[in-house]
């Protein structure tokens, strides 16, 4: 007993030893990683680890004796809880998506066995789309508003009309932003992407124009206020220019300022690669809807009309590819797309979306998966209200029930 005491003494005082002898050579191994490669059966580079001195030497021949100690610190299982989020998961996540490649390979080979390819030519264009023209001319037509805000910010700049008379012709052009596409639509029998495109479009620059005219309204009233915050005063005194309303309009963000930050340059080869990833996963996106989501529909009875469980099952059949289908349409538009316009337009800042995969709560994942419209929403309403006085639950409940209205619309 007092030799086995002796000896692992003994390895303290030379572990110890070899720890402060080693610690002083920056540039060799520590200790540690030496043992833990000679107890993994790894070789010892002789001549870039054992050329420091004879110290190295001596722990390299310690750590080859039987009597040394595989067991010397505290260490926890890679997937124990206390470890499993300090080190990277790279190896599970490939295993993972091979896992699913491998399924989804087997369920297309298996649909396309049994049904035979279902995309028609139709799901892009159809006859039924050349009577869509009224509503291709109601979407040009919507370029004639931000010029018309834009007179309208020239006036009351130059005192040719009251702040009032502003305020009521921007609500005007506003609400007819959304009106007139809505009325076009339902008074035409077009088709459902023809009418969901043309509300999208005009969704946006009705956000454009509140925020371009919101935000003209806020620095007239700083450059008027009798209190000016000098560095605001100084950005904000600038005469309107059409220039900034037409890159705005055209830059992937809803937020109106005179400048936004730009990058150096245009990366031409790197927007056509992102361009032949948008047809990529647009294609894929059609192919999930009209090989998996259509037919599912067409063969399925009324919701009404079936009982409880039938019910559960179409909803579940249909859940997967839908939500395929979702990831391929945010990241073309939101991945894809945005950074193809912002590119181009040199636009900077490139914060389209957060990491919403990893909110913990439903709260933190809608302010996280769509950043140009919580930006506006935090920018126009939520601060606005609490501004006036209004309570941070109540204008909360204002922001989800105009978030609500827009994706209804």
């Amino acid at each position: 007993m007092s030799f086995n005491y002796d000896l692992m003494e003994q390895n303290s005082d030379l572990d110890n030893s070899l720890r402060r002898r080693t610690s002083a050579t920056t540039e060799s191994p520590s200790n540690d990683a030496v043992i833990d490669r000679n107890l993994a059966g790894a070789p010892a580079n002789s001549t870039a680890e054992t050329s420091k001195g004879d110290d190295n030497k001596g722990a390299v021949k310690f750590t080859l004796r039987a009597s040394s100690p595989a067991h010397r610190r505290i260490k926890e299982s890679p997937l124990s809880s206390d470890a499993i989020f300090k080190q990277s998961h790279a190896g599970l996540l490939n295993l993972c998506i091979v896992v699913l490649v491998a399924v989804n390979s087997r369920l297309i080979i298996e649909n396309l066995m049994k049904y035979g390819i279902l995309i028609s030519s139709g799901f892009w264009f159809s006859s039924r789309s050349l009577r869509d023209w009224p509503l291709l001319m109601c979407c040009l037509s919507l370029g004639i508003l931000p010029p018309a805000a834009f007179v309208v910010e020239k006036l009351v700049r130059q005192k040719f009309i009251s702040e009032k008379v502003a305020v009521s012709l921007h609500i005007a052009i506003t609400t007819i932003t959304l009106l007139y596409p809505a009325f076009v639509i339902l008074r035409t029998d077009s088709a459902v992407q023809s009418g969901v495109s043309l509300m999208f479009v005009a969704c946006v620059v009705w956000l454009k124009l509140v925020s371009y005219a919101h935000t003209n309204y806020d620095m007239r009233a700083i450059a008027n206020s009798a209190e000016k915050d000098e560095t605001l005063y100084m950005d904000y005194s600038d005469n309107v220019s059409f220039k900034s309303l037409v890159y705005f309009m055209a830059a992937p963000t809803l937020c109106y300022q005179t400048s936004y930050p730009r990058s150096a340059s245009v990366r031409k080869s790197w927007v056509l690669r992102q361009l032949i990833k948008l047809i990529v996963f647009t294609g894929l996106m059609g192919f999930i809807i009209e090989q998996y989501i259509n037919p599912i529909v067409q063969n399925s009875k009324h919701p009404l009309k079936v009982d409880f469980l039938y019910g559960m099952e179409r909803i579940l059949k249909l859940s997967v590819p839908t939500l395929y289908v979702w990831l391929c349409m945010f990241y073309c538009f939101f991945h894809l797309w945005l950074n193809i316009l912002a590119e181009i337009l040199r636009f900077g800042d490139r914060e389209f979306y957060k990491d919403w995969w990893n909110a913990k709560s439903v709260d933190e994942y809608w302010r996280m998966w769509n950043m140009p419209v919580h930006k506006w929403m935090v920018r126009h309403v939520y601060f606005p209200c609490l501004r006036n006085g209004i309570p941070k639950g109540v204008a909360f409940l204002i922001v989800f029930f105009i978030s609500a209205v827009f994706h209804e619309a």
